[in-house]
């Protein structure tokens, strides 16, 4: 008996901008089908419980936690992991790059999961006080830096983003 038959949803998503459809069980995360079905090792498992951070991905554009959601949730739905947020030529965007160069990263687990969480909200706010960084750094957890590092990359970024735009209207 196929999966099909015994009941289970078909899902079907974008993934980075390409077509992704499995039948899986309804109960499947979709931090456990993008790590399983997608092999999108960024997506990474800490606590499992939405506290961490480190699952987060883009779910057509706004900042999800993977593992709270289940793959059916996100049908029709276009998802983006860190590895989506490169340049098509692999050259790391902003935010990346603004890790990169103030070392806000250290063993790297939490790192995907920040890199997703500041570009939304950079998304949102170009323009963000300290005190909004450490906010919106809030639902991300990294047990290896002293987040110095992390919040000089938002800061980089965002005054990178909004030279950009004033350069390129």
């Amino acid at each position: 008996m196929s999966d099909r038959d015994r009941g289970h949803p078909e899902v079907s998503v974008s993934v980075n901008g390409a077509p992704r459809r499995a039948v899986l069980e309804a109960r499947r995360t979709l931090a456990d089908f993008l790590r399983e079905e997608c092999l999108t090792t960024s997506v990474h498992l800490g606590c499992e419980h939405g506290v961490c951070g480190a699952c987060t991905v883009l779910l057509d554009g706004i900042a999800v936690r993977s593992c709270l959601l289940f793959a059916v949730q996100a049908q029709g739905a276009e998802v983006t992991t860190v590895e989506g947020l490169a340049g098509p030529d692999g050259s790391l965007n902003p935010v990346q790059q603004a890790f990169r160069d103030c070392h806000g990263l250290q063993c790297g687990f939490c790192t995907p999961g920040f890199i997703v969480s500041v570009t939304a909200f950079l998304a949102e706010n170009p323009e963000p006080t300290l005190d909004e960084i450490r906010s919106a750094l809030s639902g991300n957890l990294c047990r290896c830096t002293g987040y110095q590092g992390i919040i000089a990359a938002v800061q980089q970024a965002a005054a990178q983003t909004l030279k950009r735009e004033v350069l390129e209207p």
